[in-house]
């Protein structure tokens, strides 16, 4: 299978805390794959690693079969990856449109600038409703699509979302969740770190568990619904529909 991220035996330290104790991944070009985990497993430090915030103390972070690790974030993004982080951290001073052409920053013509928006205002007709209003002015859903839609302005080739579920009504995670499975299907590779482990598995190919910074767990999607083990510690007893 072809893999457009993999993760080896990749350590991460904060002081003399061991946040990730060497765990490895792949990542297939054109999946959804979930990182799954109580708070504190090492689930955002996985991101920020990928994305060039943190700093790996060993291991290495292979894009396309070029070593990331420790590279700037800018240097990581332009080769194709970026990310909707947690907490969203839109510019709240700027209006929805302003957001995304920060996100689209790279792009090298106007063109492109367009071609941009129009992606983004397709996958959430809401942002083009808003497009000209202050971000800060839109509820928490339309302040989640902004985040990722910013993050897509530079069409990655990996996107990855920390928490996209965080904080909102359960209506609008599914939609969220929807419109993630849209994005994987038009040929974005998606990675993304969730709470919410059962929407996430309902819409993700390949999921991995995290544990005080190991790996717990990891399958397919369904094989891991099925897992009664992990049904009971992580996704609660409850059989939703």
């Amino acid at each position: 299978m072809d893999n457009i991220l993999e993760i080896k035996d990749l350590v991460i330290d904060y002081g003399i805390i061991r946040a990730l104790k060497g765990i490895d991944m792949n990542i297939p070009r054109g999946q959804i794959v979930a990182v799954l985990g109580a708070n504190g497993a090492g689930k955002t430090t996985t991101m920020h690693a990928i994305s060039g915030v943190t700093k790996a103390a060993a291991g290495k972070i292979l894009f396309e079969g070029e070593e990331i690790q420790n590279k700037q974030p800018y240097a990581i993004a332009k080769r194709g990856i970026s990310q909707s982080p947690e907490g969203r951290l839109i510019f709240s001073g700027l209006t929805v449109e302003e957001n995304l052409r920060i996100g689209g920053y790279s792009l090298k013509s106007k063109s492109a600038m367009t071609s941009g928006f129009e992606m983004v205002y397709d996958m959430f007709p809401v942002l083009k409703e808003r497009r000209n209003q202050q971000a800060t002015t839109l509820s928490g859903g339309e302040q989640q699509m902004l985040a990722i839609g910013r993050a897509l302005m530079m069409r990655p080739k990996l996107l990855l979302l920390d928490e996209p579920s965080l904080g909102l009504a359960p209506l609008i995670v599914k939609s969220i969740f929807e419109t993630v499975r849209r994005i994987a299907d038009e040929g974005v590779t998606v990675l993304m770190v969730e709470q919410n482990a059962r929407q996430s598995l309902r819409i993700a190919d390949y999921a991995y568990v995290l544990e005080l910074g190991a790996i717990k767990s990891q399958g397919t999607a369904q094989e891991l619904l099925q897992d009664e083990d992990l049904i009971s510690a992580y996704l609660g007893k409850k059989k939703d529909s």
